[in-house]
């Protein structure tokens, strides 16, 4: 296994971070435990969920089984760092969702319980919250930190002027701010590369890409189709994103036939490539399928095959930062 720090931190992380989104809804609790614990096999130190995972409302059904796996001892919660989340909506009441101190704080000591451990290595927010002033939102997490409770903080789903505003309110308060930013990236969702990095990568925080796979779409989603076995990837928006892209998904698995590779390890080998990306998020649901992902870290992929996949996944406008991306 791989490893780097997070963002500007000194703390190490493994190269792949696992999700656990599925752990509940499409993968069995003991089934849930063996990824884990294979995980921790091949070195995956990163694993990250949030709050709302399970889909039931307050019950916060991922966090519980993260919990109970930890429970069990051997290590596992000194072996792993923690991520999950909060932003989402885990009551019907007022006050039940979002970033005021009220639920942040609320909300950290809940995930804490479910997941039976004494702090949480990065609390990343959800999603913005336009309607709660920076001030508010440092000033709970500065009581978290200083708790004990929270180590790092991190950000999802934001803009780049988010980032900037973040931070320089953190910076206001000589606080470290956002360390992390979660965010949609890959070969087909590539507009975080004209202002989310760019900020990210000015603030120093590390990008943690989710849905790397795009669905499913970047795993070798027509060979499924064919095979009869094409899960997500044949269903819904992903259906209608695949018959839309069928033409580079095509030529994105004749590339990948031609290199030797899994077509999703060559989609999570061009995302570790990229600068400032600290480690794509892989959901495997059974064992196999991780066990697969590992391969992604010994694809190296030279300038043309990387050239090769901007013609078949082109950047943004005219590719990089703004405003290079659509000015002159």
């Amino acid at each position: 296994m791989e490893y780097t720090n997070l963002g500007r931190t000194g703390l190490s992380v493994s190269r792949l971070c696992l999700g656990t989104m599925n752990f509940g809804p499409k993968t069995s609790e003991p089934d849930s435990y063996a990824i884990m614990d294979r995980a921790l096999e091949h070195g995956i130190n990163f694993f990250d969920t949030a709050n709302v995972y399970g889909w039931k409302l307050g019950e916060g059904v991922t966090e519980h089984i993260i919990g109970r796996w930890i429970a069990q001892g051997g290590g596992r919660r000194e072996k792993v760092v923690l991520a999950t989340k909060v932003y989402g909506k885990m009551q019907d009441w007022p006050n039940g969702q979002g970033l005021s101190a009220r639920h942040i704080i609320a909300e950290a000591n809940a995930s804490l319980r479910r997941l039976q451990t004494d702090y949480i290595d990065l609390y990343q927010m959800h999603h913005i919250s336009r309607s709660t002033p920076w001030e508010e939102i440092w000033q709970a997490m500065e009581v978290l930190v200083a708790q004990g409770k929270v180590l790092y903080v991190g950000s999802s789903n934001f803009a780049g002027w988010h980032i900037a505003a973040a931070q320089e309110s953190a910076h206001r308060r000589n606080f470290l701010g956002l360390v992390a930013e979660q965010c949609i990236y890959n070969l087909m969702a590539r507009t975080v590369e004209l202002e989310v990095l760019p900020a990210a990568r000015q603030y120093g925080l590390g990008i943690i890409p989710w849905s790397p796979l795009h669905g499913g779409l970047l795993s070798g989603a027509l060979a499924k189709l064919a095979a009869g076995a094409a899960g997500r990837s044949g269903e819904g928006r992903a259906a209608d994103d695949l018959e839309q892209h069928r033409a580079s998904i095509e030529a994105f698995e004749k590339l990948a036939a031609e290199l030797g590779a899994d077509p999703a390890n060559l989609a999570l080998a061009w995302l570790l490539a990229q600068e400032g990306v600290t480690a794509p998020i892989i959901g495997p649901r059974t064992l196999d399928q991780l066990d697969s992902t590992l391969g992604a870290l010994d694809l190296q992929l030279d300038e043309a095959t990387l050239t090769r996949l901007d013609e078949l996944f082109p950047p943004v406008g005219k590719g990089g930062p703004g405003p290079e991306a659509w000015a002159w």
